[in-house]
C-alpha cells in the first residue's frame, strides 16, 4: 500500500481532518463542523483537480498529493481529476498572466505523463472507469465501485470536450452571478492587466466538475490549494442548485516561504518531481537551503515525522538547525525519489560542504571542444552551468570573492577556463557557500 509510506505514529488524532489541523494544512473550509463531522462518520470520496499544465508535477502539485496520502491513509477514497478538458482554458486564479495555449496532442501527453507520477504514492483501482453517456446533461456512471482504499483516475475531458456552447451558457452560465464573478480573488488580480473572456469561463467549468463529479460518482468534496476558494464555492453552489446535493469545499495553505513566497522556484525554473527534469542532488539540496524560518512549516507539510519531532528539529537554533535541514532534506528527498536516491544525494552534500571527496557528487557534464585553445571566459562559464542569471551577477560574484575553483578564490574577472584546469577531468565550481557543482568534461 502506497499509504504505508506515512507511520501510524504520524498523529495520535483518529479522523483526518484533525491531523490536517495539526498538521496546519487547513486553510479556509465551506463548514467546519460538517466536514469534521462528515469525514469522522463517513468514509467519503472527494476530489483534487491537476490542469495538464506541463508533463511533469512540480513541488507546489506535490502538497495536493500529500492530502491525498493522508485521507487515503485514513480510509477515504481519492478521485484524482486531471483537466484534459479544463486544460484547454487555463486557470487565471493566482496568475498575472495568460497561461500559453496548448494543442490537445500536448494536452494528452501531459495527462497520462501525470497519471504515471500519481503512481508513485497513490494506490489507485486502474480497473475503475468513468463512463459518461451522450447526453452531456445526463448523469454518467462508474463501470464498478472502487476497490476498498483505492483511488480512481478521471478526465474531465470526457464531459468538457464534448460541450455545445450556447446550451452550456443556457444549462449552466445562467446559475452565476457575473457581479459576484468579478469579486471574486481569482479574477481581481487579474483585471488591471486584462483577463481574457476566455479565462472568465474558467470557474464555470471547473464549477460544472463538481456537479458532474457529484451527481455522477458520488464527490462529496473538492479540495484544492488557497487560490481555488473563489472556483470551489462556485461548484458548491451549482450543485446545490442543478442536483439539489449538499457538498464541502476545503482549501489549503500554498508552500509560501515565511516571506510569502512561493516555495519551489530555483534559477533553472520550478523544483520538479521527475529525477530527469530535477536531479535528486539538486532536490536534496533546495530543501537543505531553505531560510530558518521555513523550517517548521516545511518539516509538518512536507514530511511525516510525528509533531513532536517537528517540534523537536524546529525548536534548534543557530548552527544546529542545521541538523534540522538536514532531516528535511533527506526526508523529502526520500519521498520523492526514494531511499537510496536520498543516502546518495545526503552523502554528496556532505562530501562537498565537509571538503570530502568530490567523486561521490553528481556531475554536470560539459563538452571538452568548448574549452579548448583559448577556453572559455569564466563569466561565461559559470552562466552556461546556470549560477548565475546574468554577466553582472558574475563579475559581481568575482568582486566580493564568491567565486572558487577547486576550493580556490576567483579574483582576475578575465580568467580563462581551459581543459588544464580540470583533474581527472573535472573541476569543482563553488559559487557561495550554498552552491557547489562538479563539472566532468566529455
Amino acid at each position: 500500500m502506497k499509504y504505508d509510506f506515512i507511520p501510524d505514529s504520524v498523529s495520535s488524532h483518529t479522523n483526518v481532518y484533525d491531523v490536517l489541523k495539526e498538521r496546519g494544512f487547513i486553510e479556509q473550509t465551506t463548514d467546519d463542523e460538517a466536514i469534521r463531522e462528515l469525514l469522522e462518520k463517513e468514509k467519503i470520496r472527494f476530489y483534487i483537480g491537476f490542469d495538464p499544465t506541463a508533463d511533469c508535477l512540480h513541488v507546489g502539485h506535490f502538497m495536493q498529493v500529500i492530502i491525498m496520502m493522508y485521507m487515503q491513509k485514513y480510509g477515504h477514497t481519492p478521485v484524482v481529476l486531471v483537466g484534459g478538458g479544463t486544460g484547454m482554458v487555463g486557470d487565471p486564479s493566482g496568475r498575472t498572466d495568460m497561461r500559453q495555449m496548448m494543442t490537445i496532442d500536448t494536452i494528452e501527453h501531459n495527462c497520462s505523463s501525470f497519471k504515471s507520477l500519481f503512481d508513485r504514492f497513490i494506490d489507485f483501482d486502474d480497473e475503475w472507469k468513468y463512463e459518461g453517456n451522450d447526453g452531456v446533461y445526463k448523469p454518467g456512471k462508474e463501470n464498478k465501485t472502487p476497490e476498498p482504499g483505492k483511488a480512481v483516475a478521471v478526465n474531465n475531458a470526457r464531459w468538457i470536450r464534448p460541450l455545445n456552447y450556447v446550451e452550456f451558457i443556457r444549462e449552466v452560465g445562467r446559475h452565476f452571478s457575473v457581479n459576484n464573478m468579478l469579486r471574486a480573488e481569482c479574477f481581481k488580480q487579474r483585471m488591471e492587466k486584462g483577463l481574457s473572456f476566455l479565462e472568465f469561463n474558467y470557474m464555470l467549468m471547473q464549477s460544472y466538475d463538481f456537479m458532474v463529479m457529484a451527481r455522477d460518482i458520488g464527490c462529496q468534496m473538492q479540495f484544492g490549494g488557497n487560490d481555488q476558494w473563489s472556483n470551489i464555492l462556485g461548484g458548491v453552489e451549482l450543485t446545490r442548485k442543478m442536483c439539489d446535493k449538499q457538498v464541502y469545499g476545503m482549501t489549503f495553505s500554498l508552500l509560501t516561504t515565511s516571506e510569502g513566497v512561493k516555495m519551489g522556484k530555483t534559477q533553472k525554473g520550478a523544483l520538479w518531481l521527475d529525477a530527469e527534469k530535477t536531479p535528486p542532488y539538486e532536490f536534496y539540496q533546495y530543501w537543505r537551503n531553505v531560510a530558518d524560518a521555513d523550517v517548521e512549516k516545511c518539516l509538518r507539510m512536507l514530511t511525516f515525522l510525528p509533531m513532536d519531532e517537528v517540534k523537536r528539529l524546529s525548536s534548534l537554533r543557530d548552527q544546529e538547525i542545521n541538523k534540522a535541514k538536514e532531516v528535511l532534506a533527506y526526508e523529502v528527498t526520500k519521498l520523492v525519489h526514494g531511499q537510496e536516491e536520498a543516502e546518495k544525494a545526503q552523502q554528496a552534500a556532505r562530501a562537498a560542504f565537509g571538503g570530502g571527496d568530490i567523486s561521490s557528487m553528481p556531475a554536470v557534464q560539459m563538452e571538452k571542444s568548448k574549452l579548448e585553445g583559448d577556453g572559455m571566459g569564466v563569466v561565461s562559464f559559470i552562466r552556461e552551468l546556470g549560477l548565475i542569471p546574468s554577466n553582472r551577477e558574475g563579475f559581481m560574484t568575482i568582486e566580493q570573492g564568491g567565486l572558487k575553483l577547486d576550493g580556490k578564490k576567483v579574483e582576475d574577472k578575465k580568467l580563462m577556463i581551459t581543459t588544464d584546469m580540470f583533474k581527472e577531468g573535472k573541476l569543482l565550481v563553488e559559487k557561495g557557500k550554498k552552491k557547489k557543482v562538479v563539472v566532468e568534461l566529455v
